[in-house]
């Protein structure tokens, strides 16, 4: 079994109350993909220094954001782990080279839990959670993606799960001011989608420079690097299929992908 690798927007926690086309998105390019045996997510609401893998049994909702409707704390998703799995991640991890380190008490922050509700509402999967170093960088996360690729053979599903534009900034001002427009809201995940068709490596590892707007659309990027993840598993050259697009929350674009590598 040969498995794309996804890139899947999370939204602001509100989403798992008002999922949307962009859930429904979701809920389709699950019911197509053949049932994984576990499902390997990098959130950017996971940091940390080393690559660590999330090997518990069974993992906590962790809701970790505060002032929103009440009935979002209520909200548990109980998925499993599994160990045995996750030890062939961390051995493909190290095999590659990389330093990683083991979290047994580590559960799904909203950015794991919330596109895997709409994927596997029955959580039904083993999910294995995955930290992201985003002081490396767009590079960093392209090559933490790359030293997972082995596993898309042998059932493991990678899902980087973030959003396409993200400034908190600018959701408070067009919060304030009803019918504020920004133009990078366009012109970003369009020139992101063109240089993914394009299997343009080197302008997305130099989009900083390259994109429209870019420092805009993400005044830090950690919940861009998550994409990155997920085409540096795809292989090289990878073709991409644009799951959704839209806006969510004034300003989050709510791009999906899924990389397929063509080796």
């Amino acid at each position: 079994m040969n498995l794309p690798s996804l890139f899947l927007p999370h939204g602001a926690p509100t989403f798992a109350l008002r999922p949307g086309a962009a859930g429904l998105a979701m809920s389709r390019i699950a019911a197509r993909l053949p049932r994984p045996r576990a499902v390997v997510i990098v959130s950017p609401h996971w940091e940390t220094r080393t690559p660590t893998i999330g090997t518990g049994e069974r993992l906590e909702t962790i809701h970790d954001f505060y002032g929103f409707p009440a009935e979002l704390y209520d909200i548990q998703y109980p998925a499993t782990g599994c160990p045995e799995a996750a030890a062939e991640v961390v051995d493909t991890l190290r095999n590659s080279g990389l330093a990683v380190d083991e979290s047994r008490a580590r559960g799904l922050d909203h950015g794991a839990w919330v596109p895997l509700r709409q994927m596997y509402p029955d959580a039904d999967v083993p999910v294995i959670p995955l930290s992201l170093q985003s002081h490396l960088g767009v590079t960093g996360a392209y090559r933490l993606g790359q030293a997972l690729a082995p596993l898309r053979t042998q059932g493991f599903l990678i899902i980087g799960s973030g959003n396409i534009t993200h400034n908190l900034g600018d959701y408070h001002i067009a919060s304030a001011q009803p019918g504020a427009s920004f133009d990078y809201l366009r012109a970003f995940p369009q020139w992101m989608t063109e240089q993914l068709q394009q299997q343009n490596i080197t302008s997305l590892l130099d989009y900083r420079q390259r994109a429209p707007q870019a420092a805009r659309a993400h005044p830090t990027d950690e919940h861009l690097q998550p994409l990155y993840v997920a085409l540096g598993a795809a292989g090289e050259r990878p073709a991409v299929e644009h799951l959704h697009t839209g806006i969510s929350d004034y300003v989050l674009a709510m791009d999906a992908y899924a990389f397929t590598s063509q080796h």
